[in-house]
């Protein structure tokens, strides 16, 4: 008889967000593959597991996946686990399911947490569909080009990016796909879990004012749209932008109108002249 790979997803801040069939697993298995074995023995020390572990990472993930593969091919039951979230989702996972499906071994997986999840649900912004890109390239040139590859997309982009290049990404993101809004959303479950909303811009500006910014990110960027590109002025133009802000993003008129100016470039008063003139025009 042959055992099984059980991919495992572990909390991605909070220890609590495991779920009870999680630790069973945990608690059953013959043998535990992590991302860092550091990190995992931390959870398992807070629920009193205590199982043999064994590094699974990047840099191993090749070599390491064949030996897991034989011993769950041996009877073994294998979990598999990453710092956080799900395994095989931007982290090591791919070859050992690769491996086990191609000699016929069982893959199990045991969901519970993923960041992209929890960013989308609490968000504000229409993801009903979504197109998720893992992380960015590092490169300025590579990611620019990624993100100009999306901008006939209707689907909110989603990504994981690090905390030294989110304003780097930002002036990216204006610069390929205009003042679109965004949400980054930081250390998701912790103790300093935080949302930042607004137009690409706006919330470009308030981490550009932080000494540093810190945590593991989610980037939403919302759909794409004629208005939100559109130079200020022309009749109409402020006005529906307005109307897209109120709807996107639940701001009430004088919000939405001051967020609209922001994007623009204008002040308020010149903005709320061309929004009542537009109005007049209707």
């Amino acid at each position: 008889m042959t055992g099984a790979i059980y991919l495992v997803a572990t909390p991605i801040g909070n220890l609590e967000d495991i779920t009870l069939r999680g630790l069973r697993i945990l608690k059953e298995a013959d043998l535990i593959a992590c991302e860092d074995t550091r990190q995992t023995r931390k959870l398992l020390e807070h629920y009193q597991i205590r199982k043999p572990l064994v590094s699974y990472h990047e840099h191993k993930e090749a070599e390491r996946a064949e030996e897991l593969v034989k011993r769950a091919l041996a009877g073994e039951k294998i979990a598999v686990v990453s710092d956080a979230g799900m395994p095989g989702i931007s982290d090591p996972g791919y070859r050992v399911v690769t491996k086990a499906v191609q000699r016929g071994v069982p893959v199990i997986p045991v969901p519970g947490p993923v960041a992209i999840e929890a960013a989308i649900a609490a968000c504000g912004l229409p993801a009903e569909s979504f197109h998720f890109g893992g992380f960015l390239p590092p490169k300025r040139s590579q990611r620019r080009k990624v993100l100009q590859t999306l901008g006939a997309e209707t689907a909110a982009l989603v990504f994981y990016e690090a905390p030294h290049r989110i304003v780097d990404t930002l002036e990216d993101v204006i610069e390929t796909l205009g003042p679109r809004p965004v949400v980054v959303a930081r250390e998701l479950t912790k103790v300093h879990e935080e949302f930042l909303r607004g137009s690409a811009p706006v919330v470009l500006g308030e981490l550009r004012s932080r000494l540093s910014v810190k945590g593991e990110i989610t980037l939403i960027i919302g759909r794409g749209s004629e208005p939100s590109a559109a130079p200020a002025g022309g009749a109409g133009s402020i006005g529906q932008r307005v109307e897209e802000l109120m709807r996107e993003q639940a701001l009430d008129h004088m919000a939405a109108l001051k967020e609209a100016a922001r994007e623009r470039g204008l002040s308020k008063r010149e903005a709320y002249r061309q929004w009542q003139k537009a109005k007049e025009e209707e």
